[in-house]
């Protein structure tokens, strides 16, 4: 079962921390699959033995990135991460942060791309003060959503840089 609620999500963690597993969690939007959401994704999954992934519910993409946004829906955008083998769950979230979410999940390791500050990422003291830690996945420049979306509407120029192999 890839795709759980906040609930559930809880109960299957920590059922994962009894028998020993590290558990990572990272978070966004995933508006328009991208190579930098593959590579961020398959990055985090390298930090441990459990994925979990946040996923912004279309409300809450709407408060944070406009009323055009999100192109795909919740459920829909929650199938294509599901369907990544790195990705352990998906648990869909209406907030405009993650942190309930996180504190559910109580992982070892919290990834976020390298656009955000270590100072401005949701969860990071609470992962840090029950012993865990932070890691931020290099962005790769021209790989955004809003990116591919400004080269579809034609305000921006094609291409973004080669993503790093994985």
């Amino acid at each position: 079962m890839k795709a759980v609620d906040r609930e559930q999500i809880g109960e299957l963690c920590a059922g994962y921390r009894r028998d020993g597993k590290h558990i990572v969690f990272t978070n966004g939007c995933f508006d328009i699959i991208h190579p930098g959401h593959i590579y961020n994704l398959y990055s985090a999954r390298r930090e441990g033995d459990i994925l979990v992934v946040g996923l912004n519910s279309d409300d809450s993409v709407r408060r944070l990135k406009g009323p055009r946004r999100p192109i795909f829906s919740a459920e829909e955008r929650a199938e294509l991460l599901m369907s990544f083998f790195f990705v352990d769950h998906v648990s869909i979230f209406d907030e405009d942060t993650p942190l309930e979410l996180v504190l559910r999940v109580r992982p070892h390791v919290l990834v976020k791309g390298g656009d955000y500050a270590p100072e401005n990422i949701v969860g990071r003291a609470e992962v840090e003060g029950w012993g865990g830690r932070l890691v931020i996945i290099p962005e790769i420049p021209g790989f955004s959503s809003s990116d591919i979306i400004g080269r579809v509407e034609g305000d921006r120029p094609p291409g973004g840089t080669q993503p790093p192999a994985f």
